[in-house]
């Protein structure tokens, strides 16, 4: 199965390929939500759509010192969300993924390996309802 590389910092993460839809520069600014908390680092107009921007060091607990530099677009349909991210690394087919069994975050969904690099494979579904319930409990 295909799967979008990504970092954050110098950690790899992975999503299917399926689920993403572009992948962009991030915006020098993005317009700020008042109230929204330190996981939604703002919104971004594309092409005419307004869209969430979620700090992915947030939500991954990563301590993240250097600029973000793209935004991953998740594919939920109608509704938008965007993934603030240090670098995507490319798409690549990723062989085994391991269970992750008792992972912290409900959204991880295992690991698996591209050469000597050990990525953390992500699932959409259970990342975009983490983050909807998070930003609706602030």
């Amino acid at each position: 199965m295909r799967h979008v590389v990504f970092r954050i910092e110098r950690e790899r993460f992975a999503l299917p390929l399926a689920a993403v839809r572009e992948v962009v520069v991030a915006p020098e600014k993005l317009t700020a939500v008042p109230r929204a908390g330190a996981l939604v680092k703002g919104v971004m107009n594309l092409r005419g759509r307004v869209v969430p921007v979620i700090e992915m060091s947030a939500l991954l607990t990563v301590k993240a010192s250097s600029p973000n530099a793209k935004v991953v677009l998740l594919d939920r349909g109608r509704r938008d969300l965007g993934l603030l991210v240090t670098d995507v690394e490319g798409i690549e087919s990723l062989e085994k993924i391991t269970s992750a069994g008792n992972a912290v975050q409900p959204f991880v969904r295992g690991l698996s390996r591209l050469g000597a690099l050990s990525l953390t494979v992500l699932d959409a579904d259970a990342l975009d309802a983490t983050v909807a319930q998070r930003v609706a409990s602030r």
